[in-house]
């Protein structure tokens, strides 16, 4: 009696399933020299330098002080919190986010180097900077040397380009600055994609929703007739849209930070993030000249979201960087 068809014999299961076995094993082997082969499907990417372009959110100033960011700047107390007159400022201390992550690569800026250790990160970076501007930056350093493939930079800006176009808005030409606002947002792609081409991995941090800064506050008080913090959020919506959809979407070489979702949780949820206010400004004295020493009455550095009506205080800045640091870390470059 023979066996049924679908009732294989022993031994011919045994080939069958060795044969399957084959074939799976040289399929893995071929997806894996797809991949570039190796012994590890990941590997850290470790950089050489970093270049950080951007406006007053990543910007460090050069005259003294030196090193002076425009959120919260840290003072050192020198372990003696009951005398002040040994008590200076301290530019490692509530770091931007721009510092933060060089940091992380052990990296320093020449703005803030008190340990004179060597210099590889160099931050051009400058405020008022809108996308046109952040474009000559790129260009500035390519004139400088250029870059190299083992190079990051980070860049943020789009909050200048916004204010700038909100400037203009009438109450009836929304369309017409929401079109002007997603074509900045091309513009700021166009120079992540040339950092690509020029051979730089790109950390990129799109832009807080204006419409839930203390600015927008201010404008909605200043035009009680219109949601003048509504039109704020469309237009940076419109920015942020056009930048995610424009710039190169591939992990090898560019990591997307989304502030305009972390802050939009921090306001929904403040206590989640324990953020004692999220609306107001903690500075008394403009950036970057504000200090834990010229804050408004009961503000903290660590628990105000805001430095100033746009900017990032000490702690706004350290949620831009954790995001930061952790997608640069866990990118494929």
């Amino acid at each position: 009696m023979f066996p049924s068809p679908s009732t294989p014999r022993p031994a011919r299961r045994a080939r069958t399933a060795r044969g399957a076995l084959k074939a799976l094993t040289a399929a893995a082997l071929a997806a894996l020299a797809a991949c570039g082969g190796g012994t590890s499907q990941y590997e850290p990417f470790v950089p050489e330098r970093m270049f950080a372009f951007g406006d007053e959110a990543s910007a460090l100033t050069a005259d003294a002080p030196s090193g002076r960011n425009y959120g919260i700047n840290g003072i050192n107390t020198n372990d003696t919190a009951d005398d002040t007159s040994d008590d200076f400022l301290d530019c490692r201390l509530q770091p931007n986010w721009a510092q933060s992550l060089a940091a992380s690569y052990g990296f320093v800026f020449a703005e803030c180097n008190p340990g004179a250790i060597e210099v590889k990160a160099r931050n051009w970076s400058a405020p008022g900077a809108r996308v046109a501007e952040v474009a000559a930056q790129v260009d500035a350093q390519v004139a400088a040397g250029g870059f190299r493939d083992k190079d990051i930079a980070s860049l943020m800006v789009g909050v200048n380009d916004i204010v700038e176009i909100y400037g203009g808005y009438d109450g009836s030409n929304e369309e017409a600055l929401l079109a002007e606002a997603r074509e900045r947002g091309n513009r700021a792609a166009a120079v992540v994609n040339r950092l690509i081409a020029l051979g730089a991995k790109v950390v990129l941090s799109n832009i807080p929703d204006l419409g839930y800064t203390p600015y927008a506050v201010k404008e909605n008080a200043a035009h009680p007739d219109s949601n003048r913090a509504g039109v704020l959020s469309r237009l940076s919506a419109a920015f942020n849209e056009r930048l995610g959809v424009s710039i190169l979407i591939d992990g090898r070489f560019v990591a997307l930070v989304q502030t305009d979702q972390r802050i939009l949780a921090i306001n929904r949820s403040p206590a989640s993030f324990v953020i004692a206010n999220a609306v107001d400004a903690a500075c008394a004295t403009p950036p970057p000249n504000c200090t834990n020493n010229t804050l408004v009455t009961d503000a903290n550095a660590t628990t105000w979201l805001w430095a100033g009506d746009l900017l990032l205080s000490s702690r706004g800045q350290s949620e831009v960087a954790s995001l930061a640091i952790t997608r640069a870390q866990r990118n494929p470059f």
